[in-house]
């Protein structure tokens, strides 16, 4: 059998202390959080009302008879 030296685990600093880093693991970056807020979809601020009018109301859509 042969004896492996062991790897040194890296770590990396935070603001709850020190952490251990996973072998073969990037940490994530503030890019990468970045980039991943910008390839969400967009979302509005405020809430939407529904669009019952037209062909969009779901209860004239219901309807059982034609006249």
């Amino acid at each position: 059998m042969s004896t492996r030296d062991p790897v040194p685990l890296q770590t990396e600093p935070t603001p709850e202390g020190e952490q251990t880093l996973v072998p073969g693991v990037r940490p994530i970056t503030t890019r990468d959080r970045l980039a991943l807020l910008m390839d969400a979809p967009m979302r509005s601020r405020m809430a939407q009302k529904p669009l019952d009018i037209g062909l969009f109301d779901e209860v004239a859509r219901n309807q059982l008879e034609l006249f």
